[in-house]
């Protein structure tokens, strides 16, 4: 079971609509995945379910987070809800099957509510409290949980574009990291904000872990960060090749990857299609990502019902061999 978190500190990139697409791919070439949504501003929950199965998951829940309905353990909130009242532990959570070999965890605009919660627990880490360590492993133990109730080989996890509380927990317990790119100045930032903020966040955990207690009867994780490489989203597209724009800025983040992400001193000058960090080149389909999310399905199962016909019937196919090739190169890589 390999768990893979979707991240850059830049918003605005197609990290969702990535996530998505990518669990879907996945799920089509045979592989059974978990797909969570960790990000409070839940779009990733919004693209998954209908109105209705959105109404059922979240009727009868509370606006305050203590009062949540214990027979609705749906959300990841609600694995949490005893934890963070401080009178038990993780509660199992049923994930909702969106199609053969496909399951979900949806979000919970809850969770921006947990991040000082966390974040004191992270401190309280440094003085062996057992109740921090259950606390901050409690996410990744409610993910791999829910996994093994499906036989999933893959959790694919949508967090937000920040360096909070909730994301450092969830970046250190993932076993990779794909890091979704615009060509752009601010996610060519965000970039190199990410090298420098993780491999902290990863020392940080190594002390803690030297602190934890000894007779802990829960799983911790090693907080061991491993970049699966990038994926370049929305570059202009003209006759199959990025635009001149779009490619100068393109083109600065191998090097980017590799001084930041990689540490690695001597920097080898590749164009972003000849870099081996980058895993795709995804377009952007434009009208197409409305109509899928008005079917309620990835771009590459429009059918001419949902009104994919014609260029849009040919921007479909496209889309299927872009998602279809990045997701064969996940599956090579882990």
């Amino acid at each position: 079971m390999k768990s893979i978190v979707f991240f850059n500190n830049k918003g605005g990139v197609g990290k969702t609509t990535m996530v998505y697409h990518t669990a879907h791919m996945l799920a089509n070439l045979g592989k059974r995945v978990l797909l969570a949504d960790l990000d409070p501003q839940t779009n990733l929950t919004a693209m998954s379910l209908s109105d209705e199965a959105i109404e059922s998951v979240y009727n009868g829940f509370q606006m305050n987070l203590f009062n949540i309905n214990s027979n609705e353990n749906k959300t990841i909130i609600s694995a949490l809800k005893n934890l963070l009242k401080g009178i038990g532990d993780i509660a199992e959570i049923t994930p909702i099957e969106l199609k053969e070999n496909l399951y979900f965890i949806p979000g919970d605009l809850e969770l921006s509510f947990i991040e000082d919660k966390l974040s004191t627990a992270w401190n309280a880490c440094l003085n062996s409290d057992e109740a921090a360590f259950r606390l901050i492993s409690s996410i990744h133990r409610t993910l791999i949980e829910s996994a093994y109730q499906i036989n999933a080989e893959y959790i694919l996890i949508d967090i937000g574009p920040n360096f909070g509380a909730l994301n450092r927990i969830v970046l250190t317990s993932s076993d990779y990291v794909i890091i979704p790119m615009g060509a752009d100045l601010f996610s060519i930032q965000g970039l190199s904000n990410i090298g420098r903020k993780v491999k902290d966040w990863e020392k940080e955990w190594k002390d803690r872990l030297e602190r934890k207690p000894k007779d802990i009867d829960f799983e911790i994780h090693e907080g061991l960060i491993k970049f699966l490489g990038y994926v370049v989203l929305q570059h202009g597209i003209r006759e199959r090749r990025p635009v001149k724009a779009y490619q100068n800025w393109a083109n600065k983040i191998p090097e980017t990857y590799q001084r930041f992400i990689q540490k690695i001193e001597e920097i080898k000058p590749v164009t972003v299609e000849e870099d081996e960090n980058c895993l795709a080149l995804i377009k952007h389909y434009r009208s197409l990502a409305p109509m899928a999310m008005n079917a309620n399905k990835p771009i590459f199962e429009l059918k001419p019902a949902d009104g994919a016909i014609g260029a849009h019937g040919q921007a479909v196919r496209m889309v299927y061999e872009d998602f279809e090739a990045l997701s064969n190169k996940i599956i090579e890589l882990t």
